[in-house]
């Protein structure tokens, strides 16, 4: 109990730490930022999918009621970072951008017979960006004007979470969740003539609160090798506690004077009711495939908005929509007892497609095209045999018409550790 102990508080540390943005999309303007699902090293290699996926050496945040498969005797630990390169294209331009960081850390035990227990920290958003547009005005002084756009921050959960096999086909789980984070955004609008004012707008938020994630897997065997699993999550949505803050600041270089304006909306943020729904094949532990729906209700979650013209910040509807993301993923290996080492590495791959949840001047914002390839490599040594090195790389295209074009090129490096730390050791 004092290892566990130990490796949750390291956990817990260790991402707090690293905790970065991990993006630098303008797209991560709009509502909470990019938001991330709950997969872990393994099906990052098959594009995310993992709704209706459970083997016992593995953890799972996608679907807590894969905890219950969990083997014996077995701690896991699954740590991961990743990095990315992303192409922007408008109007004929093009930039590239780099981020990247620390992405997660879970470990997992099981409690009891056909309950399994797990913790660690996930992302829930990415908010990064730094962006600037430049016009020129047509009088005498051809004045410049220059607005820039920067944010950062993002939102992280600490959760603690149990799956339960209910009889044999049928586990439930859930995760509960330490839910916090903070965004800060910027718009500066500057003139190269020293006369006119600048007028920059703030808009900061501090997040603390939780999060539910329940879920249920059905095991329905079809032979003595294969079998179907059924999966379903249900997020339950419900408002963040969390005040909204606004200021307008209005400053004169040629009299170094500022005026500032301060808003503020108390209970202004919520997160959406999220369902999914995912169907797997197995056969053995040669290959397996799986299918995976989501749909996240953000068309009734109210956003705050400034308006320009009444000088007012409230709460508005029409600004978020509800979001939809299919992903199909699979995994093959050979011979995963096989003497060759080629034959014992699991080959992953997947592809997808999502809607966004925000608009854009009225306008949907761009949609996802996504797709990866990736491996997971056994670690061996002396004494074990069935940790893994997770690599993928995948390829993300959001596009909207009149809209930035965004390439990402992804690289996701995960470690799964699977140690034996309850066996008692008998000596004759």
């Amino acid at each position: 109990m004092n290892k566990i102990l130990a490796s949750f508080v390291l956990a817990t540390m260790t991402t707090s730490a690293f905790a970065q943005s991990n993006t630098n999309s303008p797209y991560s303007q709009f509502g909470l930022g990019d938001l991330t699902d709950q997969s872990v090293g393994f099906n990052k290699g098959m594009n995310g999918v993992g709704v209706a996926m459970r083997r016992g050496n593995e953890v799972n945040p996608m679907n807590p009621a894969s905890y219950s498969a969990v083997d014996s005797l077995t701690m896991l630990f699954d740590a991961g970072l990743s990095g990315q390169i992303t192409n922007f294209k408008e109007n004929g331009k093009k930039m590239n951008g780099k981020s990247g960081g620390f992405d997660y850390v879970v470990g997992q035990f099981r409690a009891f017979k056909g309950v399994g227990v797990t913790f660690g920290v996930l992302p829930y958003s990415n908010i990064g960006y730094n962006y600037s547009q430049s016009e020129y005005l047509n009088d005498a002084n051809i004045t410049k004007m220059t607005t820039t756009n920067k944010g950062d921050g993002g939102i992280h959960q600490l959760f603690i979470g149990t799956g339960i096999r209910l009889f044999k086909p049928l586990s439930i789980g859930a995760n509960l969740s330490y839910f916090w984070g903070d965004y800060n955004r910027t718009i500066t609008s500057s003139s190269s003539a020293s006369n006119v004012s600048a007028l920059q707008m703030l808009y900061t938020t501090d997040i603390s609160s939780y999060k539910l994630d329940l879920g249920m897997q059905l095991e329905l065997p079809l032979s003595k090798q294969d079998n179907i699993t059924l999966g379903a999550t249900w997020t339950p949505g419900h408002s963040l506690k969390a005040d909204a803050n606004c200021s307008v600041i209005n400053s004169n270089s040629t009299i170094s004077k500022a005026d500032t304006t301060a808003y503020k909306l108390a209970d202004a943020l919520s997160i959406p009711t999220s369902f999914g729904f995912g169907l797997a094949y197995n056969h053995g532990q040669q290959f397996r495939m799986g299918a995976d729906f989501t749909m996240q209700k953000w068309g009734s979650v109210d956003y705050p908005s400034f308006d320009s013209q009444a000088k007012t910040y409230t709460l508005k509807s029409g600004l978020l929509k509800d979001s939809y993301r299919f992903n199909l993923g699979a995994e093959w290996t050979p011979r995963p007892m096989g003497r060759k080492f080629l034959q014992r590495v699991r080959y992953r791959a997947g592809v997808g497609m999502a809607t966004p949840y925000y608009y854009i001047n009225g306008k949907e914002g761009p949609k996802e095209l996504s797709a990866s390839i990736g491996f997971g490599i056994p670690i061996m040594n002396g004494y074990n045999g069935r940790s893994y090195l997770n690599i993928s790389g995948q390829v993300v295209n959001r596009s909207a018409d009149n809209m930035i074009k965004e390439t990402m090129f992804r690289l996701n490096i995960g470690l799964t550790f699977n140690e034996r730390w309850f066996a008692k050791w008998k000596v004759e």
